[in-house]
């Protein structure tokens, strides 16, 4: 298999029973990262510095069609979309981000989240799937609800 890029930033951990799949899309990670036990990355994924990852999260940047019903799924095409977790960010235990999708800056995604569309910085998002509950206003240096 033609693997693709795979960087690890300084001061990055991966713990144990994490699996790093590049085989479909470069896997970046910036520097001061954790990457907790037991996630799964399929790239293409670009996650940030200062990042935290908790236990078994799931991040694909691969997904499978289901178009021809005469088809078996296994052999129907396969589609890869980006995934971007920036800086500062949060992604709490049993998460799930599906392909396409980005967390902005300084978000953090609650535990046992389904994230299917993209999270803009200084939010919290909840659920499956998942919806802003809190975002940071600059104005009032506040934590609001939504």
């Amino acid at each position: 298999m033609p693997f693709n890029k795979f960087d690890i930033g300084r001061k990055t951990t991966i713990e144990d029973f994490s699996v790093v799949n590049n085989g479909v899309g470069d896997v970046l990670i910036g520097d001061n990262t954790l990457i907790g036990m037991s996630n799964v990355i399929i790239g293409p994924v670009t996650i940030g510095s200062n990042v935290i990852f908790a236990q078994h999260i799931v991040l694909s940047g691969l997904n499978h069609e289901y178009r021809d019903i005469n088809v078996p799924i296994v052999n129907q095409k396969v589609t890869v979309a980006p995934i971007v977790v920036e800086d500062d960010c949060w992604i709490a235990a049993n998460s799930v981000i599906t392909s396409g999708v980005t967390i902005g800056k300084h978000s953090v995604v609650a535990g046992g989240s389904v994230v299917t569309k993209n999270v803009p910085p200084y939010s919290v998002v909840a659920g499956n799937p998942a919806k802003i509950i809190r975002q940071y206003d600059a104005k009032t240096g506040n934590w609001e609800r939504i």
